[in-house]
C-alpha cells in the first residue's frame, strides 16, 4: 500500500493523508483572512473596551484605575445612561413587534401580486438609502411649516411640533426607523414565502384549509426560521440605533429620544471620558449578548427548521 493512503482499523475507506493536509491548509487560508479581521476589529476591541471601563480614561491626560466607578456614576443623578436605557428598551420593545408584522403583511401581499420584483425593489430602497439623508428629509416633513404640518392646514387640522414635544418625538422617530429599515424584512420573509413547498401547500388545499388556517398553521410555521433571523437581526440593530435620533433630535427634547449608543458617544467625543463612555458600552453589549442568547435557546421551542 503506498504511503499516501491508510485504511482504517475496519477496513473503511482509504484516506490520503497528503490530500487531506492540503485540504486543511487550503481552508486555513480561506479563514485567516476573516479570523484576522474579526480579531483585530471586534476581539480586541472588545477586550480593550472592556479594560477601559474599569480606569478614568481621557482623551488626553493621565489614566489612572477607576475600579467600578465608571459603572456606579451611570445610576448617579444627572447622568443621561438611565433615561437613555429606557428609551433604548421601550424602542426595542416597540420596534421589533410593529417592523414583524409589517414586514410580514407586506411579504404575503408581495406573494399575490403580479409585480413581485417591482415591489421587491421598491420596498427595500429606504434600506439602501443612507439613513442620514432620510432623517434630514423626514425632519423637514415633521417640522412646523413641513408638508404635514400643510396637509394638516387644508382639512383644518393644526398639526403639532411632534420632535419638539417631549411625548410625541420618540413616536415620531420611531416611525422613521420603522420605514427605514421595513423593507429588508420584507425581502427577507418574501424570499422565505416564494421556498414555501407547493406539495404542502397542495395538500392543505385539498384538506380543506381555508386562507386563515393555512397562513397560521401552514406558512407561517414553515417560514420559522427567517422569522427567527429576522427577530435576532432586528433586535440587535435596536439595540444600537443612532442615525436616526442624532440627526433628528439631538436626542432631545431633554432626554426624550436619547439611546444608549448616543450617550456612549456624547461621553466619548463630546466630554473625552473613554472610560465612562466603556461603561455603558459594556452594559449594552451585556444586554444583548443575553437577548440575543435567550433567543438562540428559545428557538427550539417555535422554530421549525424541517
Amino acid at each position: 500500500m503506498p504511503r499516501s493512503a491508510v485504511k482504517t482499523a475496519r477496513g473503511g475507506p482509504v484516506i490520503n493523508r497528503p490530500r487531506a493536509r492540503s485540504e486543511a491548509r487550503s481552508a486555513l487560508g480561506f479563514l485567516t483572512p476573516s479570523a484576522t479581521g474579526l480579531t483585530l476589529f471586534v476581539v480586541f476591541p472588545t477586550l480593550l473596551a472592556i479594560v477601559t471601563s474599569f480606569f478614568i480614561w481621557p482623551t488626553f491626560g493621565e489614566i489612572s484605575p477607576a475600579g467600578f466607578a465608571n459603572y456606579t456614576d451611570l445610576f448617579r443623578a444627572g447622568n443621561t445612561f438611565p433615561a437613555a436605557l429606557v428609551n433604548t428598551i421601550v424602542f426595542t420593545a416597540v420596534t421589533i413587534p410593529a417592523n414583524l408584522v409589517l414586514s410580514l403583511g407586506m411579504a404575503f401581499w408581495i406573494a399575490t401580486s403580479r409585480f413581485k420584483q417591482f415591489y421587491r425593489v421598491l420596498f427595500f430602497l429606504p434600506v439602501v438609502t443612507p439613513s442620514v439623508a432620510t432623517s434630514i428629509i423626514w425632519k423637514m416633513l415633521y417640522q412646523p411649516g413641513g408638508l404635514l404640518d400643510y396637509v394638516a392646514s387644508m382639512v383644518g387640522l393644526k398639526m403639532p411640533n411632534l420632535l419638539a414635544n417631549q411625548s410625541t418625538a420618540l413616536l415620531a422617530v420611531t416611525v422613521v426607523i420603522l420605514w427605514n429599515g421595513l423593507g429588508y424584512n420584507t425581502l427577507i420573509f418574501s424570499a422565505a414565502i416564494d421556498q414555501l413547498p407547493d406539495e404542502v401547500l397542495d395538500a392543505a388545499k385539498i384538506d380543506g384549509a381555508g386562507f386563515w388556517s393555512t397562513l397560521l398553521r401552514v406558512k407561517l410555521p414553515l417560514i420559522t426560521p427567517a422569522v427567527f433571523f429576522a427577530t435576532t437581526v432586528t433586535m440587535i440593530q435596536a439595540f444600537q440605533i443612532f442615525n436616526q435620533p442624532y440627526v433628528m433630535t439631538a436626542g432631545g427634547p431633554g432626554t426624550a429620544t436619547m439611546t444608549v449608543v448616543m450617550d456612549i458617544y456624547h461621553k466619548a467625543f463630546q466630554f473625552g471620558e473613554l472610560g465612562a463612555a466603556s461603561a455603558p458600552a459594556m452594559i449594552l453589549f451585556g444586554l444583548i449578548l443575553i437577548v440575543t442568547l435567550v433567543q438562540w435557546l428559545s428557538q427550539k421551542f417555535w422554530v421549525n427548521y424541517e
